[in-house]
C-alpha cells in the first residue's frame, strides 16, 4: 500500500492516527506529494482524556501543520460544546458545522428500579410493548451475564456482546443480530462500531451511562428507519456510584502511573512473569472492579513508556511525557468527568420538560420550547 502511495496511485487513503510514527508511512506520504483534504472521522477523541485516550489523536494537530495545513475535516456525532470548542483549537480550524441532532422518533423514558429483580419486571414489561428487534446497554459484563440467565430462565432469546468474549463469538453474535436472525441483544458499550440497524424499535439502558454523549450515541441506534422506537433508562439511584467507581479507577491519577512504571522498570522480570496480579500486589489494590493498574498499562503503551502487549513481553522503553503527569490538568480532566456523569443524573431525576430537549442541547443551542412531545415527561404533561 505504501509503495502504491509513493507512486501517486492511491486516492483515497485509510490510516489510524498512530500511524503518523512510521517513518515509511511519511516517507510514502512525501513521495506522493502531499495530502490535499485531512478527514479526521470520530473526532471527539481530540479532546478525551482517560483510560480511553489516545495520544496520537491529540497530536493531530501537530501533524496537519508537518503536512502542510491542508483542507481538514473533522466529524464527530457526539461531541458538546465544549468538546467542538477543542476539536477546533487543537486542529486549527476556522468554522464549524452543526448538524441538527434532534431525532424525534425517539421515545425516552425513565422507570426508577431497585435491585435486579425490578430491572427484569420493567424490562419484560418493555419487552411485551415493544416486540421486534431490541439492545439492552450494561456497564458491567457480570451484570450483562446476571441479565441473561434471568431471562433465559423466562424462556427469552437472545446473544449477547462484550469484551470478554472471543472475537469469533462476538462476530457471530453481532451478524445475527444484525442479519435478523436473533432480535434481542444484551451488550457492553463494546457493541457500537459498524453496527448499522435501521428497525431496532426498543433500546434499553439496564444501568446508566456515564455522560450524556455516549447515552446519545447509544440511543442513536434506535429507530434509524424514522419510524418511531422507545428509549428506557432503567435507574437505579445505586448504579450511579458504579459509575463514580468508573471515573475514579478509568482515570489514574497521575503519580499513580508513574509508581506503576517505576515497578515494571525496576522489576522488570518479575513482572512479566506475574504480570498484573504483580502490579496489583505491590500497588495494594485488590477490589475486582478497581482497573487502575490495567488502565495505567494502557497509557504507557499508548505514550510510547512501555512496550509489549502482553505482560510476559513488556519492556520499558522510555519516561512518560511530562504534559501527562500535570496534576492540575488531571483535575481539571476530573471535573470535566464528574459534570457529564451528573448530566445524565440531572436527566434521570428531572420531573418536568422534554427528555429528548435536555438531551439535544449539550450539542448545541437548542430552542428552550421545543418539546419532542412523545418522551415520559411530554406525555405527562399532555395528560394533565
Amino acid at each position: 500500500v505504501l509503495r502504491d502511495v509513493a507512486k501517486r496511485s492511491v486516492t483515497l487513503l485509510y490510516a489510524t492516527p498512530e500511524r503518523f510514527r512510521s517513518e515509511p508511512f511519511l516517507e510514502a506520504i512525501r513521495a506522493s506529494g502531499g495530502v490535499r483534504l485531512l478527514a479526521v472521522d470520530e473526532a471527539h477523541c481530540i479532546s478525551t482524556w482517560g483510560h480511553d485516550f489516545r495520544l496520537d489523536y491529540s497530536r493531530l494537530g501537530d501533524r496537519r501543520r508537518e503536512l502542510g495545513s491542508p483542507q481538514t475535516v473533522a466529524l464527530t456525532a457526539t461531541a458538546t460544546v465544549e468538546t467542538r470548542a477543542d476539536i477546533v483549537r487543537q486542529l486549527g480550524l476556522t468554522r464549524e458545522i452543526l448538524a441538527d441532532p434532534w431525532r424525534g422518533n425517539l421515545g425516552i423514558e425513565v422507570l426508577e428500579t431497585m435491585g435486579m429483580d425490578e430491572k427484569l419486571r420493567a424490562f419484560v414489561m418493555l419487552r411485551h410493548q415493544r416486540p421486534g428487534p431490541a439492545i439492552v446497554y450494561f456497564s458491567l459484563v457480570q451484570t450483562l451475564r446476571k441479565f441473561s440467565e434471568e431471562i433465559e430462565r423466562f424462556g427469552m432469546k437472545h446473544v449477547v456482546y462484550h469484551g470478554q468474549l472471543q472475537d469469533r463469538v462476538r462476530r457471530r453474535n453481532q451478524e445475527a443480530f444484525i442479519g435478523g436472525t436473533e432480535e434481542l441483544m444484551l451488550a457492553t458499550p463494546a457493541f457500537g462500531l459498524g453496527v448499522d440497524k435501521p428497525d431496532v424499535r426498543l433500546l434499553v439502558h439496564a444501568e446508566i451511562p456515564g455522560a450524556l454523549e455516549g447515552y446519545y450515541q447509544e440511543i442513536g441506534r434506535a429507530g434509524r428507519d424514522g419510524e418511531r422506537s422507545e428509549c428506557a433508562l432503567l435507574y437505579d439511584r445505586d448504579d450511579v456510584s458504579i459509575q463514580t467507581d468508573f471515573l475514579k479507577w478509568g482515570t489514574p491519577d497521575p503519580g499513580f502511573i508513574q509508581s506503576v512504571h517505576n515497578l515494571i522498570a525496576r522489576n522488570e522480570m518479575r513482572a512479566r512473569q506475574e504480570g498484573f496480579e504483580y502490579l496489583r500486589a505491590q500497588m495494594n489494590f485488590y477490589n475486582r472492579r478497581d482497573f487502575r493498574v490495567e488502565t495505567a498499562v494502557q497509557l504507557l503503551e499508548r505514550w510510547g513508556a512501555l512496550e509489549g502487549r502482553e505482560p510476559r513481553e513488556w519492556r520499558a522503553v522510555g519516561e512518560i511525557p511530562l504534559e501527562y503527569l500535570d496534576q492540575k490538568a488531571f483535575q481539571e480532566n476530573l471535573k470535566r468527568r464528574e459534570l457529564k456523569l451528573q448530566q445524565i443524573v440531572n436527566l434521570a431525576e428531572s420531573d418536568s420538560g422534554c427528555r429528548l430537549q435536555q438531551v439535544s442541547s449539550v450539542f448545541g443551542k437548542m430552542e428552550s420550547d421545543r418539546r419532542c412531545g412523545i418522551c415520559d415527561l411530554c406525555a405527562k404533561e399532555v395528560g394533565q
